[in-house]
């Protein structure tokens, strides 16, 4: 079992002037309103906004995320068709990828991954379709409502074989994430060479193309949490064209964008991207600490930290490929960071780590503010562009109100909730209709829905929602949680 936290939880600061206090004791300041607004109060998550000529309903988005509960063919179970009915149900007018669908098998990062391939169109239709349904009956049409799909590969983190076991194609050889995953430093067989990425630009647009045929508005190249789209932006180790400088490193990811550009004109493009990163963590006892680094001062293995102090980050590299993304045709842009593999505190803030991870070494706080104020730094920096804000979920009660006060702000268009949503998917709908939360649905950030996939079960919120508490992998979920866990 987890030990208790030194911080206090959420659930223990009763009104936002405490929140603004606690922020303030940590040195930080967010925007947050006294109250939550609805629709027919002018609430800022109310306003439309226009992406590439389609007008988007209101400003809440959900994230796109990976349920391990597809079948192993990558069409998707009843749990999967659950999972995207309460995003119809949400209310959120922008469902920025829904799932994160592998663009191959040997890309997926669970063998229960959803595919993007020819073989599961019919799967992706019926999630689609599932979406629509529930949002027609929610919310009376689908006025407003834009629908992508996120397309994927897991590069390093790959695990597509029914053994549970990584089998990563890297991007180059990191000397702290090597070690950390059980790599080789010598084993360049499990490094991508130039013509296999070459082919996976058509493994993209192959997905995009099914994608926009079954009806998805808009496609999102995923480059993000240390996947091989966003592992690439740090690959200054590697050479040839897909490595070295800035040129290089987005290569592949502005190819893909290029390819569906121009064959695809009629599909939006979305990119979700994570601005910064940090040197890879890991347990000392309880508490997460940064792999030792010294040594590989100054460091060259992250996008968007400065090199000279890793711990800290650097966005004018990730600005400047923003611009380059807007300027290919990119529709809007989804601001994250870090990855839940190696740096789940800053991914994800939470007060409960996943098995796998380690106690905070930080009170979550800082983790939200850091997000948010990445988000509001690259919005200052691209006015233009619309901008999906990430890290608001440990906020919990007060998740409404921090959100309309940086969409009023202007330091970001839309917020977006990832796996919060499987169990408090009425959060947006009950925000704009009832300007109040039901308490009993908050997602607290147990972790549960991590620390299940992380030993091959469904995603789901087992503490809260009956449907996962139903599950026979529950009674295995709370038996993996009794007993003690390395840091992965």
């Amino acid at each position: 079992m987890a030990p208790e936290s030194k911080y206090p939880k959420i659930a223990q600061l009763k009104t936002v002037d405490a929140l603004r206090g606690r922020l303030a004791e940590l040195g930080r300041s967010l925007p947050l309103d006294d109250s939550i607004q609805t629709a027919a109060e002018g609430s800022p998550l109310a306003r439309p906004l226009d992406v590439a000529g389609f007008r988007v309903g209101n400003r809440w988005c959900i994230h796109p995320m990976e349920g391990w509960d597809a079948r192993r063919d990558g069409s998707p179970s009843e749990h999967t068709l659950r999972r995207w009915r309460r995003f119809g149900q949400s209310g959120a007018k922008l469902i920025w990828g829904g799932e994160a669908a592998a663009v191959q098998p040997a890309g997926r990062a669970n063998p229960n991954q959803t595919l993007a391939t020819e073989s599961n169109r019919a799967g992706l239709g019926q999630l689609l379709d599932e979406l629509h349904a529930a949002h027609r009956a929610r919310c009376g049409s689908l006025d407003g409502l834009l629908v992508g799909l996120q397309l994927t590969h897991s590069g390093r983190f790959c695990k597509p074989d029914d053994h549970g076991r990584f089998s990563p194609r890297i991007a180059y050889h990191h000397p702290l994430l090597d070690p950390k995953f059980k790599i080789a430093p010598d084993d360049d067989s499990v490094v991508m060479a130039d013509d296999e990425l070459e082919r996976l630009i058509d493994d993209f647009l192959a997905a995009a193309r099914l994608a926009h045929e079954i009806g998805f508005q808009f496609v999102d190249v995923k480059a993000c949490h240390g996947y091989l789209l966003h592992e690439l932006l740090s690959a200054r180790r590697r050479p040839g064209r897909f490595g070295g400088d800035l040129e290089g490193r987005s290569r592949l990811l502005l190819s893909v964008i290029d390819r569906i550009r121009n064959e695809l004109p009629g599909l939006f493009i979305g990119v979700r991207l994570s601005v910064f990163d940090s040197v890879p963590y890991a347990a000392h006892g309880d508490v997460g600490r940064p792999m030792e680094y010294a040594p590989l001062l100054p460091y060259d293995c992250g996008f968007g930290v400065d090199q000279r102090d890793p711990l800290q980050f650097d966005l004018d590299e990730p600005i400047e490929l923003m611009r380059r993304l807007v300027a290919r045709g990119v529709a809007m842009i989804n601001v994250t960071c870090g990855s839940p593999y190696y740096v789940p505190h800053l991914q994800r803030p939470a007060i409960f780590p996943p098995s796998d991870g380690y106690q905070p070494p930080e009170d979550p706080l800082v983790g939200v503010w850091r997000h948010i104020e990445a988000t509001r730094q690259c919005k200052a920096a691209l006015p233009e562009t619309p901008l999906v804000g990430t890290g608001y979920s440990y906020l919990q009660d007060y998740l409404p109100h921090a959100a309309q006060a940086a969409v009023r702000n202007g330091w970001v268009d839309f917020v977006g909730i990832g796996r919060m949503v499987i169990r408090s998917h009425d959060l947006p709908h009950d925000s704009l209709t009832a300007g109040r939360l039901c308490r009993k649905q908050i997602c607290r950030t147990f972790s549960d829905c991590t620390t299940a996939p992380r030993h091959g079960l469904v995603s789901g919120c087992y503490p809260l929602d009956e449907h996962y508490k139903d599950l026979p992998q529950r009674e295995r979920l709370l038996a993996i949680k009794q007993r003690p866990e390395s840091s992965a």
